[in-house]
């Protein structure tokens, strides 16, 4: 099913931004390679992805994109 799947993908502005809210809607967590500005690539879906319960961390070289209900620890990074 979709709820259990990790996509890996690259935010380099060829995927609509639609497709990865349709992902993240049906349960997917995203762990997208950023190439070029991360508030620019992500701009098309964070807000939508915020405003449904889901969350964004800019890790590394990686945003990591999760749908409401899937929480990004960090308490091992500092």
């Amino acid at each position: 099913p979709p709820e259990n799947r990790v996509v890996l993908g690259i935010l380099d502005g060829t995927t609509p931004g639609e497709e990865w809210v349709d992902l993240i809607e049906d349960g997917a967590v995203l762990v997208l390679n950023v190439e070029g500005d991360v508030n620019e690539r992500a701009a098309g879906f964070a807000r939508e992805v915020r405003d449904e319960g889901g969350s964004l961390m800019h890790f590394r070289e990686f945003l990591i994109v999760t749908p409401p209900g899937v929480a990004i620890d960090t308490d091992r990074l500092g």
